[in-house]
Formats: structure tokens, C-alpha cells, sequence
């Protein structure tokens, strides 16, 4: 029995052994492998926590494929849904909720980062690689101060919004102690461009209130710049002499997409009925800016989008597909992607060899990487599309408009995510983990790839267009 037991210690401390080892090679030779099943393994455990009767308002079992789709909503800072969050959650299960945007705020990229370092003490070259493209920095330097940036500037940021938003939901709730926790809730989702709402309706209770939609928009403005803006902002102390390409490019195109956006949805929804027809002027303007900011992969809405026109929702579709800055919470392609591919166009159009913006060159690989983004973002898109319309009777507009949402991690929705059966959910909740981690790893993965060749082919130019 001695002997048996021995050995049965042995076989435990060998498997522990062996999976450390693994650990540490995915670390060093393949991290956004090892991010890939952090995100996995969260998703299993905020499953399981949000299966828990105690999380139901109704203190029952959620259905697995709910659980499932709400969890990793939560994790990729998406905030789509199958059931109301007000009214099927309890308050353990919107805590449970929180705590999973909160980590996807964080980014479960740079948490997998920490881990890898607490694993492997050195993230290796493949590591700072994967953590350049996660967090953004320019270099692969040190990787445990700018993580500690980005966790630093994460909660800083909500707590001033938080300190914003408290006092106006404790007067609409004339309540100071749920004041605090729909402030902290909003706060949170807000920075993290997840769109989840607390609230039965949504914010739709609030849409005449700009102590709290103003607060919200700004959160969400902020938090789709990325931590790559936020370091160099921080570094540069704000002289703009000093800014990176980046960041005039993440600002620059954020703000004509804001501004554009609010224009056009103003006047495409200006005299629909259904929604903000019959509001006065300036309150038309502040829905359209509050909608744009939104699409931007904010996702809260004090309107319903299922009544809003077609033209909308093909504008909506445009805007979400872009998404945010590179290495923020928000979603899409990211706005650096369609600056590039946009200055290149205009490069070909005007006939010159390089591709130039704001005093510098872009590098080629630079507009490469950004077509692989566009390419594999318009194949996913087209892929869930397809299998939904196998589940669903709805529209093809109200599908693609769910899918986009999806993708880009926004969170409008028309309802489909709450109409299909469990495989249109699992579809979903799919498209929502890879539209977060999958542009990540693919930027990365090529990063690494990047190699000198030592020989070049005869040049020969196809026939395009």
C-alpha cells in the first residue's frame, strides 16, 4: 500500500513536471497559442460559475449554451446576449459578469503575459514579440513595466469615471449604495467597450440623462484609443512633436470616423419616427454622437436598433467592422488597418512608390499585415453569416449586422443572438473569441515570421483590376 502510494505521488509530480515543461515551451515558442487556451480555460470557468443556480435571478441552472455565449460576451468585452442581463441575472451572476469584463478590459492577453513571465521569468523573444503587438510599444524591451502601465492606466481611468457616474445613478436610483455599484458596473464596461447594462431595457430609461450618457461616451471614446496611445501619450508628456505615427493616425481617423459617423446617422435617422424623429434637434445631435461613439465598439444604445433604416444599419455594419485603436478593448480591424490601407490607395492613386503619412514612410509590411487583417476579418464574417442564415429565417441585414457585432466585439444588437437555437449561439460565441484573440495572433504570428531572404525573383507585375 506504502509502495502503491508512492508511486502514485511519483505519477503526479511527473505530470506536473511534464505540464510545467509544456507550459514554458508554449511561453517562449508559441504564446498566442498559451493566450488561446487562457482565454479557452476562463471561458470553461465563468461558464461553470454563470451554470450555478445562485447566479439566476430565478435560482435556476442557466442552459449551457447561454452560460457559455454570456461568458465569453463578457471576456471579449462584446456585450451581446441571449437573456436580459437586468432581469435573468442575479447579483452574483452581474458580479460574476463584472469580474469577466474586468479581465477582458485588462485584456486576458496581457493577463496570459503576466503568467507567462510567472512561469518562464523571461517572456523570450517570440513572448515580447506577442506582447509588442498585444500592448502595442515599439520596442521589446521591458515588458513588465509597460504591463504594469497598462494595468495602472486601466484602473485609473474607471475610477474617474466612476467618480462620474456615481452621483447621477444615485439620484435616478435615490440610492447611494447602488449608486456606487451601477456606477462601478457602467464604469467598467464603459473603459472596457463592453456595452453590458445592468439595467431592465438597458440604458433606454436614461436616454434624456447627460450626467450618465455623456460619462459612458467619453469612457467608451477613451477606451477605444488603445494602450499603444496611452504610453506614448504618457512618455511624450502630451507634446505632440513627440507623438508617434501611431498615435496620430489612432486619433486622426478615430475623430473623422466619430464625426462623420454622428453626421451620417443623424441624417439617415433624423425623421424616422421609430426612433429619434420626434426629439428636438439638439437632442437628434447628441443620438447621433452617442450612436457613433457606440459603434465604434461601445455597444450600449438608447435606441432600438431593429427600428432604425436600412441605410443605418449598413453604416453601422461599416463602422463596427472598423472597430477601435490597435491594442484597446474595441474590437474590428482597428482604425490604424483602414488608415493604412486607405494612405496606400491614395499612394497608388497619386502614382508614388512609397506609401508616406505625416512625415514618414510606412513600411510595406505594414500594409501586408493590414490586408491580412482586412482578409481574414471579411472571411469570418462571411463564414458566420453563411451558417447562420442555416438556423435563422431573419434578414440577410439583421444577420450580417449580429455577425459584424460579433466580430468586432460591439454588442448592438437586433435580437438574432436571442433567436437562434444553441448551434447559432456556439457560432456566435465563436466568432466573438476569434474576432478578439485572432487579429492578436495573427499580427503576431506573422511578426515572428518576418525573416530576410537572401535571393529575389525576376519582378513580373499581374494584371489587377
Amino acid at each position: 500500500m506504502h509502495e502503491a502510494s508512492r508511486g502514485e505521488v511519483t505519477a503526479v509530480t511527473g505530470f506536473v513536471r511534464q505540464a510545467g515543461a509544456r507550459a514554458r515551451h508554449l511561453a517562449g515558442h508559441a504564446p498566442a497559442r498559451m493566450a488561446m487556451l487562457i482565454f479557452s480555460a476562463a471561458v470553461l470557468i465563468f461558464s461553470a460559475a454563470l451554470m450555478l443556480p445562485i447566479s439566476s435571478a430565478k435560482n435556476i441552472v442557466t442552459p449551457l449554451a447561454d452560460a457559455v455565449f454570456t461568458a465569453v460576451s463578457a471576456l471579449t468585452v462584446t456585450g451581446l446576449t441571449t437573456v436580459p442581463t437586468g432581469e435573468h441575472w442575479s447579483g452574483f451572476g452581474q458580479v460574476v459578469i463584472l469580474v469577466a469584463i474586468q479581465a477582458g478590459g485588462l485584456g486576458v492577453v496581457t493577463i496570459a503575459l503576466l503568467l507567462m513571465m510567472m512561469v518562464t521569468r523571461s517572456l523570450g523573444v517570440s513572448g515580447r514579440v506577442f506582447a509588442k503587438e498585444t500592448i502595442g510599444t515599439s520596442g521589446l524591451g521591458d515588458v513588465r513595466h509597460l504591463l504594469r502601465t497598462v494595468v495602472t492606466t486601466t484602473f485609473i481611468v474607471e475610477a474617474v469615471l466612476m467618480l462620474a457616474l456615481v452621483p447621477a445613478f444615485s439620484v435616478e436610483e435615490q440610492s447611494f449604495a447602488k449608486g456606487v455599484w451601477f456606477g462601478a458596473f457602467y464604469a467598467i464596461s464603459a473603459f472596457g467597450n463592453a456595452g453590458f447594462s445592468p439595467h431592465v431595457g438597458g440604458l433606454a430609461g436614461f436616454s434624456d440623462n447627460p450626467w450618465i450618457l455623456v460619462p459612458l461616451a467619453v469612457g467608451v471614446f477613451v477606451g477605444s484609443f488603445g494602450f499603444p496611445v496611452f504610453l506614448n501619450l504618457i512618455r511624450a508628456k502630451w507634446a505632440r512633436k513627440r507623438w508617434t505615427l501611431h498615435t496620430k493616425l489612432t486619433l486622426i481617423t478615430t475623430t473623422v470616423l466619430l464625426i462623420l459617423g454622428a453626421v451620417c446617422w443623424a441624417g439617415f435617422e433624423w425623421s424616422n419616427e421609430a426612433t429619434v424623429g420626434q426629439e428636438t434637434p439638439l437632442s437628434k445631435i447628441g443620438h447621433a454622437f452617442f450612436a457613433s461613439t457606440m459603434l465604434r465598439s461601445g455597444g450600449f444604445s438608447v435606441v432600438d436598433m431593429q427600428a432604425a433604416t436600412s441605410t443605418t444599419m449598413l453604416l453601422s455594419d461599416a463602422l463596427m467592422f472598423v472597430g477601435g485603436g490597435s491594442g484597446s478593448t474595441a474590437g474590428g480591424i482597428k482604425v490604424t488597418t483602414l488608415a493604412v490601407l486607405f494612405l496606400a490607395i491614395l499612394a497608388e492613386a497619386r502614382g508614388t512608390e512609397n506609401t508616406n503619412a505625416l512625415g514618414r514612410k510606412i513600411p510595406n509590411s505594414a500594409m501586408r499585415l493590414a490586408i491580412s487583417v482586412i482578409f481574414l476579418g471579411a472571411t469570418l464574417v462571411l463564414l458566420a453569416t453563411g451558417l447562420l442564415t442555416t438556423v435563422t429565417d431573419a434578414r440577410l441585414d439583421r444577420i450580417l449586422f449580429e455577425v459584424i457585432s460579433a466580430f468586432a466585439t460591439c454588442g448592438l444588437s437586433v435580437g438574432i443572438s436571442a433567436e437562434v437555437d444553441s448551434f447559432g449561439k456556439y457560432v456566435l460565441s465563436a466568432l466573438m473569441l476569434v474576432g478578439r484573440i485572432g487579429p492578436i495572433a495573427l499580427a503576431s504570428g506573422l511578426a515572428v515570421r518576418q525573416r530576410r531572404e537572401m535571393f529575389s525573383y525576376p519582378e513580373e507585375r499581374p494584371v489587377i483590376g
